[in-house]
């Protein structure tokens, strides 16, 4: 991986996965036959040193990842923009890494840790929701290779 170009900005790995863990949406970018890059929002959840998404059974994405299953996911914490000093204060992180599709408990878990994230208040009913579109929804995770991150506090 090539070094951050700004490395008095640079964080720890440690600092980089916080952001992971509390970023509420993050960006999966892939590269399609074509070689047009396509980047998309998605909800996500990072456990277990992976990225975990849910989706559609088909799409754009699924199509990039089955052509190219390396990926790159950026997310954004805190920011704030700064306008007397042109500029903003921010936090990111972002993993390169392998995309693969999930099955059996791994992929039960990572709903349920999606569901933890985004509806905790409703386990039980999500617990139902799961069943009820289980077989509408494919589970995937990225393996993470490497991940970086930079901030400006």
């Amino acid at each position: 991986m090539r070094p951050i170009r700004r490395s008095d900005r640079e964080i720890t790995r440690q600092e980089a996965e916080a952001i992971l863990v509390g970023a509420e949406y993050g960006v999966l970018s892939t590269v399609g036959l074509d070689g047009q890059p396509y980047g998309i929002p998605l909800s996500f959840v990072f456990r277990n040193d992976c990225i975990y998404f849910h989706c559609a059974i088909s799409g754009h994405k699924l199509e990039n990842i089955g052509y190219n299953s390396k990926v790159s996911f950026c997310a954004v914490g805190c920011t704030k923009v700064l306008p007397e000093k042109f500029g903003t204060e921010y936090e990111s992180a972002v993993a390169f890494g392998v995309a693969s599709e999930v099955s059996g408990a791994e992929r039960y878990d990572a709903l349920l840790w999606l569901l933890e994230k985004y509806c905790g208040d409703y386990m039980e009913e999500g617990k139902q929701y799961i069943e009820q579109k289980d077989s509408a929804t494919r589970v995937f995770k990225i393996d993470i290779g490497h991940i970086s991150g930079k901030a400006r506090r």
